[in-house]
C-alpha cells in the first residue's frame, strides 16, 4: 500500500511540474509578443516617431506587469460573492506545497500559482498593446502610461473576472478559449474610445474627405513583427489549454497548435487574393495583417475545430480584415496599424466561429459576451480617455506631430545618421 502510495505521490509531482514548466515556456512565447508588437508597430509608422513607439512598448509592457501583480489578478481571479462585481485583492497569494498536491487528488492544483500569474500577466500586456498601435503618431507618451495604468489594473481585469474568472459571463455559457473577445476584442474597444477622442493624424484626410496614405518606414520590420507575433501565438493558445501531463492534453495541445498555424495562414492567402482583387496590387500591409486577424480569428475555438474548418475560420478573419480597414478609413477613423478592425472586428468574428465547432456555445451566451466586453471597455475607456485629455491633455501639439515624437517625448532620434543627411 505504501508504495502504491508512493507512486501515486509521484506521479502526482511529475505531473504538477511538467504543467508548471510548459504554462511557464508558453507565457514566455507570449513575453516575446511584445517584441512582435513592437517591430510591428516601429514598421508601420514613420521614421520620426520609432523611438516613441518603442518606448511605448517596453513601458507599457513594464506597467502592465506590476499593476497585474500589485492588483490586478487578485480582482480577475480572487473570487467574489457577487457574479459581476469581482473582489478587490492585492499581490498574488501563496504558493502550492508538495503536501497539497499529494493530499489534494483530483482538486489538487495542476501547475504552481505564479506560473498562472506569470502566463496571465503576459496576456494583460497583449490587450494593451493593441491600444498603442492605434494611436501611434500623436497620442502624448504620458498620457498613454497613465491609461495603462487603469486598463491593465483595472478595467481588463474586470471584464476579465466575467468569464475567466467565473463571473456571470462564464455562467451563461460564453465560451472563449484563448480571448478573441476577452484579449483582442477587449484590447480594440479601449482603442476605439482613444482613436475617437484622440482624432486622425494630421493630414491623413483631405478637405473634401479623400484619404491620403500615410506609408510606414521599414516593411522588413513590420514583416519580422508579423513572423514573432505567429510564433508567439503558438504559446498564446497553446498554452491556454494550461496542462500537457496527460495523453487527451497533449493531443488537444498538438491540435491548438496546428489549428493555429493553419488559421493564419487561411488568412494570409485570404488578405493576398482580397487585395489583389480590390487594389489589383499584393499589398504587403493587408497581408501582415491578415495573418494576424486569422490567428484573432481563431483564438476564441483553436480546440476544437477540424485543421480544415480551423483554415477556412481564418481565411473569413483575413477578408474581414481587408474590408474592415477600408471601411474604417471611410469613416474617417484613424488606425496606422489596422489594430481595431485585426482584433476587434476579427475578434468579433472569432466568438461567433466558436459555433461552428463547439456544440456546447450558444449564440445568446457568445453575443452576451461580446456585447458585454465590448460596452464595459468602450465606455469605462472612453471616460478614462476623456478626463486624461481634460487633466493633462492627449494630443501632441500640431509642432511635435510634425516634427515627430521622438524628439518631443524622447529627446532622440532612431535613425540619426538619415535624419542629419537628409537636413
Amino acid at each position: 500500500m505504501n508504495e502504491i502510495t508512493e507512486v501515486a505521490s509521484q506521479t502526482a509531482q511529475i505531473a504538477y511540474s511538467l504543467n508548471t514548466f510548459y504554462l511557464l515556456v508558453s507565457g514566455a512565447l507570449v513575453m516575446w509578443m511584445a517584441a512582435g508588437f513592437t517591430m510591428l508597430e516601429s514598421g508601420l509608422v514613420r521614421s520620426k516617431n520609432t523611438v516613441e513607439i518603442l518606448t511605448k512598448n517596453i513601458g507599457l509592457y513594464s506597467i502592465a506587469c506590476l499593476m497585474y501583480m500589485l492588483v490586478g489578478y487578485q480582482i480577475m481571479y480572487g473570487g467574489s460573492d457577487s457574479s459581476v462585481i469581482p473582489g478587490l485583492g492585492f499581490l498574488i497569494g501563496s504558493e502550492n506545497t508538495v503536501e497539497e498536491i499529494v493530499a489534494g487528488g483530483d482538486d489538487a492544483a495542476d501547475f504552481a500559482n505564479l506560473s498562472d500569474f506569470f502566463f496571465q500577466v503576459v496576456f494583460v500586456a497583449t490587450a494593451m498593446s493593441i491600444v498603442s498601435g492605434a494611436v501611434a503618431e500623436r497620442m502624448k507618451l504620458w498620457a498613454f502610461f497613465g491609461f495603462a495604468v487603469v486598463m491593465t489594473g483595472f478595467i481588463y481585469p474586470i471584464q476579465g473576472y466575467w468569464s475567466w474568472g467565473e463571473g456571470f459571463l462564464d455562467q451563461l455559457g460564453y465560451l472563449d478559449f484563448a480571448g478573441s473577445g476577452i484579449v483582442h476584442l477587449a484590447g480594440a474597444a479601449a482603442a476605439l474610445a482613444a482613436v475617437l477622442v484622440l482624432g486622425p493624424r494630421k493630414g491623413k484626410y483631405g478637405p473634401n474627405g479623400e484619404i491620403r496614405p500615410i506609408p510606414g518606414a521599414n516593411l522588413p520590420l513590420a514583416t519580422l513583427g508579423t513572423f514573432i507575433l505567429w510564433m508567439g501565438w503558438f504559446g498564446f493558445n497553446g498554452g491556454s489549454e494550461l496542462k500537457v501531463s496527460d495523453v487527451e492534453s497533449a493531443n488537444a495541445v498538438a491540435l491548438v497548435f496546428a489549428n493555429t498555424n493553419l488559421a493564419a495562414a487561411g488568412g494570409v492567402v485570404a488578405a493576398l487574393l482580397a487585395s489583389r482583387a480590390l487594389f489589383g496590387k499584393a499589398d504587403l500591409t493587408m497581408v501582415l495583417n491578415g495573418a494576424l486577424a486569422g490567428l484573432v480569428a481563431i483564438t476564441a475555438a483553436p480546440d476544437t475545430p477540424s485543421p480544415l474548418l480551423a483554415s477556412v475560420i481564418g481565411a473569413i478573419g483575413g477578408v474581414l480584415v481587408v474590408c474592415s480597414i477600408i471601411a474604417l478609413d471611410k469613416l474617417k477613423i484613424d488606425d496606422p496599424v489596422g489594430a481595431i478592425s485585426v482584433h476587434g472586428v476579427v475578434g468579433i468574428w472569432g466568438v461567433l466561429a466558436v459555433l461552428l465547432s463547439n456544440d456546447q456555445a450558444t449564440v445568446f451566451a457568445q453575443l452576451a459576451g461580446i456585447v458585454a466586453i465590448f460596452g464595459f471597455v468602450f465606455l469605462t475607456s472612453l471616460v478614462v480617455w476623456l478626463a486624461l485629455k481634460a487633466l493633462v491633455g492627449i494630443r501632441a501639439s500640431e509642432e511635435d506631430e510634425s516634427n515627430g515624437l521622438d524628439l518631443a517625448e524622447c529627446g532622440m532620434e532612431a535613425y540619426p545618421e538619415f535624419q542629419s543627411k537628409s537636413a
